[in-house]
C-alpha cells in the first residue's frame, strides 16, 4: 500500500528512511507547538484551544501535502504571520481575533483560487526578487523586536521610544542563554536545536522557581473556544483589504520559495528545472490555511525546516505523513506547552529572525534603486509593527525610486497598480 501511494522504489527510498526523515523534520519544527499558542493567546484566544488547533492544522496540512502532492514537505502555522496576526491586526489595529481568523480564511481561499487558475506564476514573476528578499528580511526584523520585547530585553521609553530593559531579571538572562544555545546547536547541526533551547530555558525557569510545571501529559484541551469562531463577514471590512493581501502575499512567496528550495535539495525538479505537481502542493498549502482558520490558528504554510528531513533521506509524501502523525501525538502534551513562558520562546523567534535576515545577501547593494526600497521595506515592518505597512512602503518606494531615476521602463503593470493601491490605502485607510 505504501509503495502504491508514495512510489518509494521510484524515489530510491525505503519506509525506514522516510520514517526517520519524518521524525527529523518534526523535531526541527516542533517549536511551533510552544510559540504559536503563547503568541496567539495574547489576543485573548484560549491557549489550550490554540494548541489543539496548531497540532491539527499542522497534521492536516502535512497529511494533504503527503497524500495529494507526494512531497516530503511539512506544514504548520507560519512564523511571522502569527506575529502579524497578534501584534498588528488584533493588538494594534483593534480587530477581534475572530475577524482576524476570517481574514486568514479569505487569504487561504484566494490562494486556493490562484492555484486553480494558475495566476500565481504571473504574481510571483511580477514582483522583483530583491523586493521579495527585503520583505523576508523585514519579517525577520519584526520577529526580532517581538522576541526582544517578550524577553524584557527591549522596553518602551518615553524619550527614545525603545530602551534597554532590566538585564538582571531572570527572564532576560535565560532568554539570552537560550538564544546562545540554539545558535551553537544549530551550528553543530544538532537536530531539534530550537526545541532543545526552548525546553532548556523552560526547565531552568521551573528549577529557579520562575515558573511552574502543571504536568506533562493529559487528554487534549477542548477546541470549542476557537472552533468555527472566525468572522468572515467582519473580515470583508475595507480596512482589512491590505491585511488579507499581506497574509496572502507572504504565504504565497514563502510557500513558493520553500517548495522550490526543498525540491532542489531533494533533486525532485524535472529536466526543465520545474517542480512537478506544484499546483497540488500549493492547493495543499491553501487548504491547510483555510482549515487552520476554521480550527482557530493563523496562516498555515510550508516549512523550510522540511529540508532537515530531506537531508536525512526523505523523498516522498510518507515523510510528511509521519510528521502529521507526530503532530497528532503531540495533542497529549498540552500541559508541557502551557508551562513554557514567553521568554523561553523568545530565543526561538530571534533565531528564526537570524535565518530570515540571510535574504539580504541576495541584494545588489551597488544599485541604489534596488537597495533603497529594500531597506525601506525591511525597516518599516518592525518600526511600524506591521508586515502590511512594510510591504506597502516597499512597493511605493520601489516604484518611486525607479521612476525618479529614469528607469520606469523596468516597472511592470503589477508594480504600478499595487503601488497606487498602497498609496490609497495609506492615505485613507491607515
Amino acid at each position: 500500500m505504501l509503495e502504491r501511494l508514495f512510489q518509494l522504489k521510484a524515489h530510491n527510498t525505503t519506509v525506514r528512511t522516510e520514517v526517520l526523515a519524518g521524525i527529523t523534520t518534526f523535531l526541527t519544527m516542533a517549536y511551533i507547538l510552544f510559540v504559536n499558542p503563547n503568541m496567539l493567546a495574547e489576543t485573548g484566544m484560549d491557549h489550550g484551544a490554540v494548541f489543539v488547533a496548531t497540532c491539527l492544522a499542522a497534521a492536516i496540512g502535512s497529511l494533504v501535502m503527503g497524500l495529494l502532492a507526494n512531497y516530503p514537505i511539512a506544514l504548520a502555522p507560519g512564523m511571522g504571520l502569527n506575529a502579524f496576526f497578534t501584534y498588528t491586526v488584533v493588538m494594534t489595529m483593534g480587530y477581534s481575533w475572530q475577524t482576524a481568523l476570517g481574514a486568514v480564511f479569505l487569504s487561504g481561499a484566494i490562494f486556493f483560487l490562484l492555484s486553480i487558475f494558475k495566476i500565481r506564476e504571473w504574481i510571483i514573476n511580477s514582483i522583483p526578487l530583491a523586493l521579495r528578499a527585503g520583505i523576508a528580511a523585514g519579517i525577520g526584523l519584526f520577529l526580532a523586536i517581538i522576541a526582544l520585547k517578550n524577553a524584557g530585553i527591549v522596553v518602551d521609553h518615553p524619550a527614545t521610544l525603545v530602551g534597554l530593559g532590566d538585564m538582571s531579571k531572570g527572564g532576560a538572562l535565560l532568554a539570552c542563554l537560550g538564544f546562545f544555545v540554539i545558535a551553537a546547536l544549530a551550528y553543530r547541526k544538532v537536530t531539534g536545536a530550537v526545541m532543545i533551547g526552548i525546553l532548556l530555558v523552560t526547565g531552568l525557569s521551573i528549577a529557579l522557581g520562575l515558573s511552574e510545571l502543571p504536568g506533562v501529559i493529559s487528554m487534549p484541551p477542548s477546541l470549542m473556544p476557537t472552533l468555527l469562531q472566525l468572522d468572515i463577514a467582519g473580515a470583508l471590512d475595507i480596512g482589512l483589504v491590505s491585511v488579507i493581501f499581506a497574509f496572502l502575499f507572504v504565504d504565497l512567496f514563502d510557500t513558493s520559495g520553500t517548495l522550490v528550495g526543498v525540491a532542489q535539495k531533494a533533486d525532485l525538479l524535472d529536466k526543465d528545472g520545474k517542480m512537478p505537481r506544484l499546483g497540488r502542493a500549493l492547493m495543499a498549502d491553501s487548504t491547510a490555511t483555510m482549515a487552520g482558520a476554521a480550527l482557530g490558528t493563523s496562516t498555515t504554510t510550508s516549512y523550510i525546516e522540511s529540508a532537515a528531513g530531506i537531508s536525512a533521506g526523505g523523498r516522498t509524501g510518507l515523510t510528511a505523513c509521519v510528521v502529521a502523525a507526530l503532530f497528532l501525538l503531540s495533542l497529549f502534551f498540552a500541559p508541557l506547552a502551557g508551562s513554557v513562558p514567553a521568554y523561553a520562546t523568545a530565543p526561538a523567534l530571534l533565531f528564526v529572525a537570524v535565518l530570515m535576515m540571510s535574504a539580504l545577501a541576495q541584494i545588489d547593494w551597488d544599485d541604489l534603486t534596488v537597495a533603497a526600497p529594500v531597506v525601506v521595506a525591511a525597516l518599516a515592518m518592525p518600526l511600524t509593527f506591521s508586515i502590511a505597512n512594510g510591504i506597502a512602503f516597499g512597493f511605493i518606494a520601489w516604484t518611486a525610486v525607479k521612476v525618479l531615476s529614469g528607469r520606469w521602463r523596468e516597472l511592470n503593470l503589477a508594480m504600478w497598480v499595487l503601488s497606487a493601491l498602497f498609496i490609497v490605502k495609506l492615505a485613507y485607510f491607515a
